[in-house]
């Protein structure tokens, strides 16, 4: 029996050795497809990271769906019921390093618009595909950068899909209408390095961090609200010392992690630490990573047409979900389009022998179709 069309495009894709940033020609394989119904191609390769650009249209709305052609390394190889880059189906699951994460997802959407464009030639608004080969790794030359590219010119994204593997038992079975924003704090305390015999010749700056540390990990930064879990504040990494046990270290480094409801700004997050670590008279240095602002797509257009489709499917509404890490879709978030990330389940993403159900593509498929009937 052969792989339906869904099926047979997700394979070509898996096979192919896309680690991040590398692409290994899945954009090429999509840009065929594409052209074959009309789509204006635009590849963005910026530095290391290959980008394609694709739209269908001029007219509002623009309804875009936006993926990442690369994966995660396949880690050890003799761990594999199968190589990570040779699809196999074994009781009714397709596996493969990227079948849940996230090329299955960028097949649905392939299969999804070819569909939708058959039965739909003359659609209202516009489809657009926005795709990155760099998600999974530093996220500087990717998706904020067409973006950046797509402002500039005046390109409005009205509402975006994003194929993240979003579903926690079945396809659709959560939405992410949102996401928390995250900033990293690299922190260096100061001391006086000396030895543990004579620590009154020294200043041990980890005890004098603890009290500091300890407010931090307990203060209540906010309560949450109806769509977010109350910011969360995590000590990542902690490093003092020489290696030796009689010296008492001179620094004491430590990371932590804001993941943050909208409840807060990166900038309010940023000045109560610092009234915290100055509250307690410590001497430091402090370097801050943003990540990525939180968003939210409570109501609108696209959030009713996603649940409306998942419902005639399922024939369950889906529980709409702000948990779990960054995306991509708060780069695009932040141009005031809707957002909301819809994809398959997300058990063994990152994992050995990831894997995904092959009736949920179909699934997936049917309702990214159903989207584009409801809002185009």
């Amino acid at each position: 029996m052969s792989d339906s069309p869904v099926i047979a495009l997700a394979k070509d894709l898996i096979s192919r050795s896309s680690v991040t940033p590398e692409d290994a020609g899945c954009q090429d394989v999509m840009i065929a497809r594409l052209k074959a119904l009309g789509f204006t191609i635009e590849p963005m390769v910026f530095e290391d990271t290959t980008n394609l650009w694709a739209r269908r249209g001029t007219e509002a709305p623009l309804l875009v769906f936006a993926g990442h052609t690369d994966v995660v390394p396949a880690g050890n190889l003799n761990h594999w019921h199968t190589p990570p880059f040779e699809p196999t189906i074994i009781d009714g699951y397709l596996h493969g390093r990227g079948a849940a994460d996230m090329k299955g997802s960028l097949a649905c959407m392939i299969v999804a618009i070819e569909r939708f464009l058959a039965e739909h030639p003359e659609h209202t608004g516009s489809i657009g595909l926005l795709i990155t080969s760099d998600e999974e790794g530093p996220f500087i030359n990717g998706t904020t950068r067409v973006v950046d590219t797509l402002e500039a010119r005046n390109e409005k994204i009205d509402m975006c899909i994003v194929g993240e593997p979003s579903s926690t038992h079945a396809v659709g079975d959560v939405v992410k209408n949102g996401r928390r924003g995250s900033i990293t704090g690299d922190l260096i305390i100061k001391g006086t390095q000396g030895h543990v015999a004579y620590p009154h010749l020294a200043d041990n700056p980890v005890h004098r961090a603890m009290p500091a540390l300890a407010e931090l990990a307990t203060t209540t930064w906010d309560n949450g609200n109806e769509f977010f879990p109350p910011t969360s504040f995590q000590i990542a990494n902690l490093a003092a010392g020489t290696g030796a046990s009689n010296v008492i270290p001179g620094e004491f480094h430590v990371q932590f992690n804001f993941r943050y409801s909208t409840e807060l700004t990166e900038e309010d997050i940023k000045r109560k630490v610092h009234s915290i670590l100055d509250a307690h008279g410590l001497e430091y240095e402090i370097t801050w990573t943003f990540s990525g602002h939180p968003f939210l797509t409570d109501t609108g257009t696209l959030l009713e047409a996603v649940v409306a489709a998942i419902e005639e499917v399922n024939h369950q509404k889906p529980e709409l979900l702000t948990t779990g890490g960054t995306s991509d879709g708060r780069f695009i978030a932040q141009t005031g389009a809707q957002v909301i990330e819809l994809g398959p389940v997300n058990a063994t993403i990152h994992k050995i022998n990831e894997c995904v159900k092959v009736a949920d593509l179909e699934k997936l498929t049917d309702m990214y179709q159903k989207i584009m009937e409801k809002v185009l």
